[in-house]
């Protein structure tokens, strides 16, 4: 029963980063400009490695293959973007509000991937012969 939890838990929990990343490869121009607009430098190359972090990493999780790594560069990849992209104590109103809902739903993604790193894959994996 605890490795089927871990597969379900591992595709539920990376299907939007899988989901978000190949988004940002169909519309790196958006994806860049969107990344300006939080003044961070380099949008198109962090645009790129956006994607990479968000399709490999997730990819990596729903296959079970370095599990443990991916998981944690899901976990500083979900953490960074509450500074620059949900920095509600930055807002007002209704935008303070809704960035202020994603930061807490990203902490929680965060001890999630970090449960994950914790206790690896599980059996129906393809770590399986590491854990």
């Amino acid at each position: 029963m605890r490795d089927i939890l871990l597969l379900v838990g591992r595709i539920l929990l990376v299907l939007a980063f899988i989901s978000t990343g190949f988004s940002k490869f169909m519309n790196l121009g958006g994806t860049a400009n969107y990344i300006a607009s939080s003044g961070l430098p380099a949008p198109f190359v962090l645009a790129v490695l956006s994607g990479l972090v968000e399709l490999g990493c997730g990819l990596a999780i729903l296959v079970g293959y370095q599990t443990r790594l991916a998981a944690l560069g899901l976990a500083l990849f979900t953490l960074a973007t509450i500074p620059f992209f949900h920095h509600f104590w930055n807002m007002t109103d209704q935008a303070r509000m809704a960035n202020e809902i994603q930061a807490w739903k990203n902490l929680s993604l965060v001890g999630a991937f970090l449960m994950l790193a914790g206790v690896g894959a599980g059996r129906l994996s393809i770590d399986r012969s590491s854990e």
